[in-house]
Formats: C-alpha cells, sequence, structure tokens
C-alpha cells in the first residue's frame, strides 16, 4: 500500500482530477450500472445488412485505450468477453464531453449508444452517453504493443513473475491469458465433479480444522481453539473423515477442497494446495486405476479437445491404457537396485554416487530411503502417463496388504512428466492391522520422525464396526492443472499462492 508521501506523479496527478469530477457532479465510484451486452454480445449484435443505425447497447469495462482528436475520441473498453471500440463525440455527448478528458486507463466506465462500422471496418459504438463507473488511481502496468508482419508484440508491463503473483488483480487486469488460465481451472474442476457425480458419487464436506491430522505424511499447522482450549490442525488429507463415511454406508464419496501442509515450497509444492479425493466401497485398486485413467484422459479430451497434447515440447499421449510398472520393478530398471536384498548402506552409496548429499542421506532409513531412490531414479524416467503399482509396506501404512505378497501393499501413483499426480489404494479396512501400523507410525514419530501418522483411536473404532473393501484416490487438482494449462510452477494456476511478506 503506497502513502501519500510515496505516490508517483503519475498517481498525484490522477488523484487530481478527483476534485475536478465533482465540480462536473460526477461520482467518481459508481453504486451499479445497467449493461444491456458484453463487448462480445455487442459485437454480434451488429450486422452489416443494419447499415449505420445498428442497435443501441449498454456496454462496462475497463478502458484500456483512449485517443483524443479536438472533439471527438477514440477508446476500447475491455471486460470479462473481450473488447470494443468506442466513439466518443462532444456534440453527441450533451455536456459530458468535458468527463472524456478526465478518463484515464484502467478507469471503468459504461458507455450507451448505437453500433456502427467505422471505415476501418471496426464494430463501435456510438456514444450518446457515458458514465465514469470507478476511477482508477493508480495506473495498470499495461504495456506496449507493437505489431510487425502480422503478429503483435508486447513488452514492458507486468513480468515479473514475484509481482505477478503477489498482485493477481493486476496479473488478471492486464493478461487476458491468464483469466483464460482460471477459466480453464474452473472448467477443469467441473467436469471432475461431473464425472464423479454422474457414477453416483456423493460430494461431502469432511472438517478442516481437526483435533487430529492424518491421512498424509506431513506437517501440519496448528492453531488453538480458545473456546475449547485445545489445539487443532489445518487438515493434511481428507481421507480418514471420507473412509468414516464409508463406514457409515455412504458408500461412494468424494471432496474436492484444499489441505494445507506445513512444508517447503517449490514449483510443485505450495502449503494450501486442492486436492480431489474419492472412495468406492466394494472396490479395489485396480478399480480406481481404471477410474482415474477415464477420469483424466477425459479432462484432457473435455478440456483441450485432444487426449494426445504438447507439452513444454513434449508430445503426451493420455489415451488408455497406460503402463503400469511394479515399483521394485522400475527401481531395478532404473536404479539396477534389488530392493528385496539391498542393504540401507547400498541405497545410501547409491544415492550419494547420483550426487546426494551425503549427510542429508545418512539420515534416511526404511520407506523413507526407499523413497529417496525412487524420487531420484525412476521419476525423471516417468514421462508418459504411467501407473507404478504394488508399493513396499513401509512406503503404505494406509494401504492394504498385497494379496499376493505380504511385503508389498496395493497402491498405485500416477506419474506425468516425472511429477506424481494421484495416489491410490486398496484401503486398509482390518482394524487389528492398522493399530498395529499406527503403533509402528508412533514408534518413528518416537525416533524423530516428525511427518510420521499419529495414531487415531477414533479411527480405529470406526474400522471395528466394518468397513467394507474400499478402493480410494487422491487427485493432485494444482498439478493437473499445470499439465493442462502447461504451466511450469504450481503458483501459476493458484490465484493467490504463498508469497513471503513484502518489505
Amino acid at each position: 500500500m503506497t502513502s501519500p508521501e510515496d505516490r508517483t506523479f503519475v498517481e498525484e496527478a490522477r488523484r487530481a482530477k478527483l476534485p475536478l469530477l465533482a465540480g462536473l457532479g460526477v461520482r467518481p465510484f459508481a453504486y451499479r450500472y445497467d449493461r444491456s451486452h458484453t463487448a462480445a454480445g455487442a459485437l454480434a449484435a451488429f450486422h452489416d445488412s443494419i447499415g449505420d443505425h445498428g442497435p443501441e447497447v449498454a456496454v462496462a469495462g475497463r478502458l484500456v485505450a483512449l485517443r483524443l482528436q479536438g472533439k471527438t475520441a477514440f477508446g476500447h473498453l475491455e471486460d470479462v468477453s473481450g473488447r470494443i471500440q468506442v466513439y466518443l463525440r462532444r456534440d453527441l455527448l450533451e455536456g459530458r464531453y468535458d468527463l472524456v478528458k478526465l478518463l484515464d486507463l484502467g478507469d471503468h466506465i459504461g458507455v450507451r449508444g448505437q453500433l456502427f462500422r467505422t471505415r476501418a471496418g471496426e464494430i463501435t459504438v456510438r456514444a450518446s452517453a457515458l458514465e465514469l463507473l470507478a476511477k482508477s488511481l493508480r495506473p495498470l502496468p499495461l504495456g506496449k504493443s507493437r505489431s510487425e508482419e502480422g503478429e503483435t508484440t508486447t513488452f514492458g508491463g507486468l513480468s515479473d513473475p514475484e509481482v505477478r503473483f503477489r498482485q493477481r488483480y493486476a496479473d488478471l487486469a492486464v493478461h487476458p491469458e491468464v483469466r483464460t488460465l482460471f477459466r480453464l481451472r474452473a472448467k477443469a474442476i467441473a467436469y471432475l465433479r461431473r464425472f464423479l457425480d454422474e457414477r453416483d458419487f456423493l460430494e461431502v464436506e469432511t472438517p478442516i480444522l481437526q483435533p487430529l491430522y492424518g491421512g498424509a505424511a506431513a506437517r501440519p499447522f496448528i492453531t488453538q481453539h480458545n473456546a475449547l482450549d485445545m489445539p487443532l490442525y489445518l487438515r493434511i488429507a481428507d481421507e480418514l473423515y471420507l473412509k468414516r463415511l464409508v463406514v457409515g454406508g455412504l458408500e461412494r464419496v468424494y471432496e474436492i477442497g484444499h489441505d494445507f501442509r506445513n512444508e517447503g515450497m517449490d514449483r510443485t509444492h505450495n502449503p494450501e494446495f486442492t486436492m480431489l479425493e474419492c472412495y468406492q466401497a466394494y472396490a479395489d485398486y485396480q478399480d480406481i486405476m481404471a477410474l482415474t485413467e477415464a477420469m483424466v484422459a477425459g479432462v484432457f479430451e473435455h478440456c483441450c479437445g485432444s487426449m494426445i497434447v504438447r507439452r513444454s515440447g513434449v508430445t503426451l499421449d493420455f489415451t488408455p491404457p497406460w503402463p503400469r510398472i511394479r515399483f521394485l520393478d522400475a527401481v531395478q530398471r532404473w536404479a539396477q537396485l534389488d530392493l528385496t536384498s539391498a542393504t540401507e548402506r547400498a541405497l545410501r552409496d547409491v544415492l550419494v554416487d547420483a550426487g546426494e548429499d551425503p549427510e542429508a542421506t545418512q539420515q534416511l532409513a526404511g520407506g523413507k530411503l526407499q523413497d529417496e531412490v525412487f524420487k531420484v531414479f525412476v521419476e525423471p524416467k516417468l514421462v508418459q502417463p504411467t501407473f507404478i503399482v504394488d508399493y513396499p509396506k513401509p512406503l503404505s501404512p494406509l494401504a492394504k496388504e498385497h494379496r499376493e505378497d505380504p511385503a508389498l501393499t496395493e497402491r498405485f501413483e500416477l506419474f506425468v512428466m516425472g511429477r506424481e499426480i494421484a495416489n491410490a489404494f486398496s484401503e486398509l479396512n482390518d482394524p487389528d492391522d492398522q493399530r498395529r501400523r499406527f503403533e509402528d507410525q508412533a514408534r518413528q514419530r518416537a525416533a524423530g520422525d516428525e511427518e510420521a501418522q499419529l495414531f487415531d483411536a477414533d479411527y480405529i473404532r470406526a474400522l471395528e464396526y466394518g468397513m467394507p473393501p474400499t478402493g480410494g484416490l487422491g487427485l493432485g487438482v494444482d498439478r493437473l492443472m499445470m499439465l493442462l494449462a502447461d504451466q511450469p510452477s504450481i503458483r501459476d494456476v493458484i490465484l493467490f499462492p504463498a508469497m513471503r511478506p513484502e518489505a
């Protein structure tokens, strides 16, 4: 926020127009405006067969261009649908032309008048009435445009990513492509919701503030409930509450909502993020794999018009079926390691040989060590949509033991472009087995693992009432959007990503 002492010359010049507007009897910030057409709607309403006297329209939006020419002016007004030209002439505005001289780029205005086509061929509103709807006291960083050989190049303006993310309102105002991106996000989420609704899944809402957190290996954000005098945690996953609902007889449930993890930030991690979680009774991870494949392929076809897309210079093919590779086979193939016999020292050695920090590697053990080997050697190889299946049990405290190999679990993860997009299990529904795994997690926590699961006695009690065989899925909506919109950072697809405080 700029203090009066820090205002620029341009900002002061804009504020100097406020008393001049008052002298004209013009409110700088209106209450409402009766708009009859969007810009696109007005353009569609004109037909050349009408001649020079087209229909009357009332349009409203932000002034993004203005050219004064004595007693006339041309401008461009932009709204959510696009741009339309307006023609302002002194003798038609009945004493309001003085207002035109007090307009600035970025002002919101309303214009009423007949449509016509100019000699240059542009459909335009011939203004018979003009209203100022909101004065822009700070100039938008619109940049400059130059057209050469049919191509338009914009330079200057708002280009610093840090400023764009921090001032998303300005980013949206000056970059139509960013508005398009977030409309794409809404379209994708609507498709995901419709896909599940059509398959008889029930959308539900579970607590964000929880007395115990669980469902993932992550550190939580902690807050305090003053009335109850107790700590609460922002949820790190929806999983345990959704499975309680399956116990209660809601056989197919899903939630699209925000989770929160108190972890580092990078191009694929934001502390607040959007997840889709769904659970289906009487299904296993193979059923959920088929569901995931259909849903993700469908959202690409719906949003992009094809299951084959070009992203970051790579052609990705989402046409089912996708490859399925066992976790152990993937590590054997790309790390040249047999996890069934390799010692922890051998795992650390290959990580150090690959350039990982020896001291950090020495702190890893068990499932975390296996997971690190997978991240370093396998994940970069998983470019095309690929399911990695059958994870070792230490990596999956909530997944059901594999029916053919007790050392593994029935779990899969979906990877695209080297990034995990989804995670799914045949859900563990044996309360005694779940109790033993919670107890093992408690021992890991006591040994210093801050991300180990807490012991959730109420969840054990729920399982003791009986949960049917269930398949569950967690899909990272933000990472999916990075693929859909071909964006390199999670911050590009979140309207208000986490940022350090301004100085």
